[in-house]
């Protein structure tokens, strides 16, 4: 008799200790919830706080990924109550990037398509060879170039690029701040957006199109907490939208993705993403490879076209030194 009690003393003891087990690893696993939670609600309130957030947020496509993590194991453990709660962010994650690796339906553009290149040079730092290499393989009728400095500038002219695309608005400045418009077309330089960077805008007289406004796109990066207004600032005085206006073409270096709240805000002007469109939202722009940085990648480098634009392609083409692959899109526009 003695050695059953013992034994079932052993027992109970056995069991006792695989709840606590068990209630410990339900512990973990619901605290693990949270931060997926968290970021799930930030991400749809649009709320950008502080800078930091700005730069977590561009972040979201790899923690969308990291949130199905903690519902499959909770399942595979049988955690019921914590495998629905955790489903809950993971599919609100999921829902929002998840799009962007589809191509959604294109409008009935019936004008002539146009081929956009955005470039940032670093400081003006990109070689010059590579460039104009860049430029023979995608042919594009419009270039936008972000971070051009003086140097850049008369290198690119003396190695022939207005040959291709002999007109041009440029601003070019020492530093990260110049940018430029080059086109196939004749331009009409507008005024630049003037906050923090240079922004140079043009307009640009497509045959067979209406007037396509292009804006050289590229904010201060919200890389410090001074940095962080400067950001929002130059974003929100990119021009909407207009449906019954010149086609507005936004391309460069926005410093933002589809996931921060002032992109979108943009977009729901009336723009469409040329990436998203056609299936490619989530391929990464920023840090290029030749530049090293041990950062995930991230979409930061964008075309961006009113909705009555079709985006009948996307590419996106590392360049050497600089921190940033260029982008392209060839877009179709409206007839006239």
């Amino acid at each position: 008799m003695a050695v059953r009690a013992e034994s079932g003393r052993e027992t109970e003891g056995a069991q006792a200790g695989g709840r606590r087990r068990r209630g410990w690893v339900s512990a973990v696993l619901a605290a693990a919830v949270v931060p997926f939670a968290g970021w799930a609600l930030m991400r749809a309130s649009g709320w950008e706080p502080a800078f930091r957030w700005q730069q977590l947020v561009a972040f979201t496509p790899y923690v969308a990924a990291a949130s199905v993590i903690v519902p499959v194991v909770a399942l595979v453990l049988r955690r019921w109550y914590v495998a629905v709660a955790a489903l809950v962010p993971a599919v609100m994650l999921v829902a929002m990037v998840a799009p962007r690796a589809f191509p959604n339906e294109d409008p009935a553009a019936k004008g002539p398509v146009v081929r956009v290149l955005a470039a940032n040079l670093l400081m003006g730092s990109a070689p010059t060879a590579d460039v104009m290499n860049l430029l023979r393989r995608v042919r594009p009728d419009v270039l936008a170039v972000q971070e051009i400095t003086p140097e850049a500038a008369e290198a690119l002219d003396a190695a022939g690029i207005g040959r291709s695309l002999p007109h041009r608005v440029v601003r070019a400045e020492p530093g990260v701040t110049g940018s430029a418009v080059y086109a196939r077309y004749p331009l009409e330089e507008r005024p630049p957006i003037d906050i923090g960077f240079r922004q140079a805008r043009a307009r640009v007289e497509v045959p067979g199109a209406p007037p396509v406004e292009v804006v050289s796109v590229h904010p201060c990066a919200p890389s410090h907490p001074r940095s962080a207004g400067c950001w929002t600032a130059g974003l929100r005085a990119l021009p909407p939208a207009d449906p019954g206006g010149p086609v507005r073409i936004l391309a460069g270096d926005f410093n933002a993705t589809l996931d921060h709240a002032e992109m979108r805000r943009i977009l729901a002007t009336g723009y469409r993403d040329a990436a998203d469109a056609t299936g490619g939202g989530l391929r990464a722009t920023w840090p290029n490879g030749a530049h090293g940085r041990p950062v995930p990648g991230v979409a930061l480098d964008r075309v961006v076209a009113d909705r009555r634009v079709a985006v009948r392609g996307f590419g996106v083409h590392p360049l050497p030194v600089t921190d940033h692959r260029a982008v392209h899109a060839e877009l179709a526009l409206p007839a006239r």
